[in-house]
């Protein structure tokens, strides 16, 4: 047990196993020094030395102990989805009054005068950043400070604010969606927030620690996050929202491409559950994935038996992951053969295993963990990380053992964690819906350009891994105008932007509903509903299909749909 004398949620010193609480005393028995945090009644985070992590950690306690490492999702006007339409109508002038917007992200640049009422005081509520000791954390939690709304409002009334909060949004990305979602307007710089009168509640996560980023060979320097953390900063806007006794629309911006892409994981799991709420909308971004050639689809083919895999590595690439996840009942194996041509045989795996594979010609070393039931899915996972990986084209044959046609998926990691000349030569664009925003009962949101109504190129493309029915809606994400860091305004595109844009659509629908009482029971679902209801298609569009989910958002066309009643 760990004496308490070192913060070991934020020790470098340290490592974070995800644990589930029913497991957590098999678990501890392993180590001398050791502490536990809850994150929830389901989960806990177990903090030990990070000398005792290795690379057979994963064979001895699964991969789903390791927080995935998530990043920003991405670094159109009100009009396009009827916003300005509805409010010219009296009764349904909405601008989130009463409405509270949570955001889990980089921060916020809360001496921005658009988080500000009209006497300059701030419509923050509380700001919980991870990354600073400077002040006590919030009840409940143990690390970061917790600033209050009265905090700030004395900060913003000092020459030097940041002597007072020290909360600083270093990326620019928590105030990009906190802006469009809601921030005030500015005609003269054509900005306009969306709901202009709600309130905010803000986590600015941590960043990930450097053992994690090394184990997977993630870049030191980039802007990375962990799972555990993303996990509190979730139960943290629960907690305002149950104390506020307030709605609260959420946005998630950042995710990762890790895990199974089927809604089921750690995260995922944790999400769906409070997303179905009510008085809880969960928005979160696609992923920005689609044509970055960084996802294969693959079934063997039966007349030689297997299919082959070009994987592209440029120069100086240091090292990276990526994660093959083999469709059930089928179990599948692989075999490598490096650019020089040196042959790795088949891998022939009857059970969880690591192995470390060697080449004699090449500085390549490739570590290899085999999951035959990953715990949190069911399915196979096979993990690759490779170390100073030779440039060229890696060949990966993958074979299966079973009778059913099914086929295999392979992730690299994101957009920010990996370099853009590691890629698949022949790579399915389909499928890369962002892991957490694969997640079931939250909104999940692709992006597209109103002044065409074209999709965004970049945008992830559904459905999961199972099937089931993701994007969910589109939104403006194409050139839309936002807040900087230095105060200025300037247009920004991908699903984040999108997904700005439905928090604030989101907040307005939460005060027709609950705050003015049309309808107490709204959650995420019933939003979402609504959405789908009142989206406009294209009459030669086929919906829902992969790339728009069930068309664009149209705010009006949801009310004007509840003109004979509001059944969801």
């Amino acid at each position: 047990m760990n004496s308490g004398a070192v913060n070991t949620l934020t020790s470098e010193d340290y490592a974070d196993l995800l644990i589930e609480n029913v497991n957590v005393e098999d678990v501890v028995q392993r180590f001398t020094d050791y502490s536990v945090h809850a994150i929830n009644f389901m989960l806990s985070v177990v903090n030990v030395p990070v000398s005792y992590i290795s690379n057979t950690t994963i064979q001895e306690l699964g991969y789903a102990v390791f927080p995935s490492l998530l990043g920003p999702v991405s670094l159109a006007s009100i009009e396009s989805s009827s916003i300005t339409r509805l409010r010219n109508i009296p009764n349904f002038n909405l601008r989130g009054e009463g409405v509270l917007i949570g955001i889990i992200d980089t921060g916020i640049d809360y001496t921005n005068p658009i988080f500000q009422n009209e006497d300059g005081s701030t419509r923050i509520i509380s700001i919980w950043d991870q990354s600073t000791d400077f002040g006590n954390p919030p009840d409940g939690f143990t690390y970061g400070s917790e600033f209050t709304r009265e905090q700030i409002n004395l900060a913003l009334q000092s020459d030097n604010p940041l002597e007072i909060v020290p909360s600083i949004d270093e990326v620019g990305h928590g105030t990009m969606i906190a802006g469009i979602a809601g921030g005030n307007e500015v005609p003269e710089s054509n900005f306009y927030g969306i709901a202009t009168d709600a309130e905010f509640v803000i986590v600015k996560l941590k960043p990930a620690k450097q053992y994690l980023k090394r184990f997977f060979f993630v870049p030191e320097d980039a802007v990375a996050f962990q799972e555990n953390d993303v996990g509190f900063g979730l139960e943290y806007l629960l907690s305002m929202h149950t104390k506020l006794n307030r709605p609260m629309a959420i946005c998630i911006g950042v995710d990762t491409s890790q895990r199974s892409h089927d809604g089921r994981g750690t995260l995922s799991n944790q999400v769906s559950l409070y997303a179905a709420n009510d008085g809880i909308a969960i928005i979160l971004p696609a992923g920005n994935e689609g044509n970055a050639r960084r996802h294969y689809y693959g079934i063997i083919d039966e007349t030689i038996g297997f299919n082959t895999v070009e994987l592209n590595v440029g120069e100086n690439v240091s090292g990276f992951s990526m994660e093959l996840w083999g469709q059930r009942p089928n179990t599948f194996s692989v075999d490598i053969t490096s650019p020089s041509g040196e042959y790795i045989p088949r891998l022939l795996i009857t059970r969880d295993e690591f192995r470390e594979v060697t080449f004699i010609f090449e500085p390549t070393v490739i570590y290899i963990d085999y999951q035959l039931v990953e715990s949190q899915s069911g399915d196979q996972l096979i993990l690759f990380r490779f170390q100073d990986p030779a440039p060229g084209i890696w060949r990966i044959n993958v074979y299966k053992r079973g009778d059913l046609t099914t086929g295999f998926h392979i992730w690299l990691p994101m957009a920010g964690f990996i370099p853009d000349d590691v890629f698949f030569i022949r790579s399915d664009p389909y499928t890369t819906i962002l892991t957490v925003a694969n997640s079931l009962v939250p909104i999940t949101v692709t992006a597209y350009n109103p002044l065409d109504d074209s999709l965004l190129l970049t945008s992830s493309r559904g459905y999961t891994r199972l099937g089931d029915i993701k994007p969910n809606v589109a939104a403006p994400g194409v050139d839309v105008i936002g807040p900087t860091l230095d105060k200025s305004f300037r247009p920004f595109s991908g699903t984040s932007v999108a997904a700005a844009h439905t928090v604030g659509i989101a907040a307005l629908l939460l005060e027709w509903g609950i705050v003015r009482g049309n309808l107490a029971t709204m959650s995420s679902i019933i939003i979402k509903r609504f959405l789908i209801r009142g989206a406009r298609r294209e009459l030669d569009v086929v919906y829902p299909n992969r790339d728009w989910g069930y068309g664009i958002i149209d705010i009006y066309n949801v009310f004007d749909s509840l003109r004979t009643g509001f059944a969801v």
